[in-house]
């Protein structure tokens, strides 16, 4: 394993007993769950930014909560909490992520899904993995069979009713749809396999970084809905395998 994967994977470990500890008490907490969470992953980010900072002082990140701090050549992406709506439910899907960029690409990511102890790693031209396992998506080729997943716009979203119809759209055209609450994680489950595809508008960079490099080093391929490598600005995403993937879109596009 790389020495930076192995740093972003004791940052993860470590953030991940707080976040356990959290899920614990988050619904007894007297001032409601979302001051606590967001106490709580202000915590654990710190924990996460401790960890690489030992290790790499003179590197940049850019934290969800802490924001970024400058640094020189490589910069760390990192999320303490991704799956803020299942957490405060005590829903037991959520991830801690961290991608690491140089020279502006991904070059390293870590998803980990605490309450199931799934490590995802990935480093660019070495593939990516499950507790060691090696990652390929599916070889589904017609939409019909699929299982895709993606996440339902709030109601006061941009394009509601667009995304609404696209939504309707793959209703009628997929074999099942999730909704789970975790981008970083059904993005990961596409490397691995385990659904064929999966889109969203309006994703933040910290809930797609970690995930593309997975994707992708599985031998999927994930973009924006346009074609234009937008994806972490624009935060609308398609992942899914070749095949799938243009079916995806072609189903989308209309509705842009």
């Amino acid at each position: 394993m790389h020495p930076l994967v192995n740093i972003a994977v004791s940052a993860v470990r470590q953030a991940s007993r707080i976040s356990l500890h959290g899920m614990d008490i988050v619904r007894s907490h007297s001032k409601g769950p979302s001051d606590f969470t967001n106490k709580m992953e202000l915590k654990a980010e710190q924990v996460m930014i401790d960890v690489i900072k030992a290790a790499y002082p003179n590197h940049a990140i850019a934290a969800k909560f802490t924001g970024s701090m400058p640094g020189k050549d490589i910069t760390w992406l990192i999320d303490s909490l991704d799956g803020l709506s299942n957490f405060h439910s005590e829903i037991p899907h959520f991830a801690i992520t961290i991608a690491i960029k140089e020279n502006d690409r991904i070059q390293h990511s870590v998803i980990y899904a605490p309450v199931v102890d799934e490590l995802y790693t990935a480093s660019r031209g070495r593939g990516s993995s499950v507790n060691g396992r090696r990652l390929r998506v599916t070889n589904q080729k017609d939409l019909k069979n699929c299982t895709l997943a993606t996440g339902f716009p709030s109601p006061n979203s941009t394009n509601g009713k667009t995304k609404m119809a696209a939504f309707t759209d793959f209703i009628n055209q997929c074999d099942d749809l999730h909704l789970t609450g975790c981008p970083s994680l059904d993005l990961a489950s596409v490397a691995a396999g385990r659904i064929d595809g999966f889109w969203q508008f309006g994703l933040t960079q910290w809930e797609i970084s970690a995930a593309s490099l997975m994707v992708l080093e599985a031998g999927g391929i994930l973009d924006d809905m346009q074609g234009q490598a937008k994806h972490l600005t624009s935060g609308n995403v398609i992942a899914a395998s070749p095949k799938i993937f243009k079916a995806i879109a072609k189903t989308i596009r209309p509705h842009l």
